[in-house]
């Protein structure tokens, strides 16, 4: 878990700032720190230099994108991130093994390998499927106590536990048990998704861990199934009904809201909620 308030914010600061040239000073800067002193506090935090960080998450965002904007120039996608088109199709090569091109070719339109259970292959529905189950909704900010972690979202069952324990005297009947995600498992390490835990409290809340989900326009697709599965009707709303629905995604990154758990079963009632324009 991120625990430090700085290095939370200075993640927020480079998410919002991605298409743009980020240095390490911006960023320290930013929280009120020096560079050499607050690198340490980073990587110490999260496992990774600021600027390991920064070109990881261009790299995988830009990648995302390329799947889901499929009528969109390889060379618009790396200039949103802040490249060339040589500088793009080098770095890409060397962080995903592919270039650009070749990994546009490669995302698959009917499956894609499971990262949490390597057996499995996650199947996708046709796009009227998932059409006939998402409603376009507009959502009010949300004010949440959260905590961040970078890891495994296989660990998500352990960590929801001991984070509505620890926060047990701010749940109430009309609580809100929220998961916002920045990354597609599909893409990124598995054990280095990062993704927030968060449940809604009223904005007098005094704890230092509390912020704002920004609402507006969202597609909602309500999932009633196995929690494995979850994976696969994310993959298959990105690659099948995103770029086939006239919407594009926002720099908003979604969220999850649970409605019902059952453990035992491992299953769940949840919203994935994808923000669109």
């Amino acid at each position: 878990m991120i625990t430090n308030k700085l290095v939370n914010q200075s993640i927020d600061y480079i998410m919002r700032h991605l298409d743009e040239e980020i240095a390490i000073e911006d960023v320290a800067a930013y929280c009120h720190f020096s560079k050499y002193y607050f690198s340490r506090v980073f990587k110490a935090e999260t496992g990774e230099s600021i600027y390991a960080f920064i070109k990881r998450l261009k790299m995988e965002q830009s990648a995302f994108r390329l799947k889901i904007e499929k009528d969109k120039s390889i060379t618009d996608i790396g200039f949103n991130y802040g490249y060339s088109p040589s500088n793009y199709c080098s770095a890409f090569k060397k962080h995903h093994n592919m270039s650009p091109s070749e990994f546009r070719r490669v995302v698959n339109n009917s499956c894609v390998p499971h990262p949490y259970f390597p057996d499995m292959h996650a199947r996708f529905q046709s796009f009227e499927v998932y059409d006939q189950r998402i409603k376009i909704q507009e959502f009010n900010d949300f004010v949440v106590i959260y905590e961040r972690r970078i890891g495994n979202y296989t660990e998500l069952g352990k960590n929801w536990c001991d984070f509505t324990e620890k926060y047990k005297d701010y749940i109430k009947e009309d609580t809100l048990l929220i998961e916002r995600s920045y990354d597609d498992p599909s893409i990124t390490s598995a054990e280095q998704c990062l993704y927030d835990i968060c449940i809604t409290v009223e904005e007098s809340c005094s704890l230092d861990n509390v912020t704002t989900i920004r609402g507006g326009k969202y597609a909602v697709y309500r999932f009633d199934g196995l929690i494995p599965d979850i994976f696969a009707a994310y993959q298959g709303i990105f690659n099948i009904w995103l770029p086939g629905s006239g919407y594009e995604m926002d720099e908003r990154y979604g969220f999850d809201i649970y409605r019902a758990v059952d453990e035992e079963n491992m299953r769940v009632v949840m919203d994935l909620c994808i923000p669109i324009q």
